[in-house]
């Protein structure tokens, strides 16, 4: 992403995970990791997505860890259909050792997200395009940030709706954006800096 990011190992049950990290300038307020989109269909840490989340909380003066999924670059292992990499995602956050952080992802990375809140104390929790299709997202914490695109054709807006609706979720919807958010990035990353509270 940017010319001072750091590639860092993290051992993992399969070996092991790749993660890129990009720090503020001063101190750190805390962590940022965030889950890249599904593996078998492409999804690495370094999606525009992921990045573009990545930007949003260095900005917020977050340190951003994006972890490759195993079997994505240099990340060892097979995939495993979400529960490995739950584990290893967990397995992460405990490498950083850091009470104050929050959790993101996009796709089938939000929905690991959301697995992961259940199991820890995030300060935060933002889901991009939450791939509820392919692997269920538990309910969430209220004050969850859910972006979905209103064209999404991967992951439809009904499912979502249909997904958060029982837990009285509010769902930010971009107009036009598709499941990649293109040319839609900016508005993504303003709506995060935005409800960053």
């Amino acid at each position: 992403m940017r010319a001072s990011t750091r590639r860092v190992f993290v051992a993992g049950a399969a070996g092991r995970i790749e993660c890129a990290v990009d720090s503020p300038d001063g101190t750190p307020r805390g962590v940022a990791l965030i889950a890249h989109p599904h593996p078998l269909f492409g999804g690495t840490l370094d999606n525009k997505v992921v990045q573009t989340l990545a930007r949003a909380f260095v900005e917020l003066g977050y340190e951003a860890w994006r972890p490759n999924f195993r079997g994505v670059g240099q990340t060892e292992g097979v995939h495993d259909e979400g529960r490995g990499e739950l584990d290893d995602l967990e397995a992460v956050l405990n490498s950083i050792k850091t009470a104050k952080f929050i959790l993101a992802g996009f796709s089938f990375g939000a929905s690991l997200a959301a697995r992961l809140a259940e199991k820890t104390k995030p300060e935060w929790l933002v889901l991009v395009g939450v791939g509820i299709t392919r692997i269920m997202a538990p309910p969430v914490p209220a004050g969850t940030l859910v972006i979905h695109g209103e064209n999404d054709d991967t992951v439809p807006l009904a499912a979502v709706l249909d997904w958060a609706r029982p837990q009285e979720l509010p769902v930010v919807v971009v107009p036009g954006a598709d499941h990649f958010f293109h040319r839609k990035l900016p508005i993504l990353r303003a709506l995060v800096q935005s409800n960053w509270r």
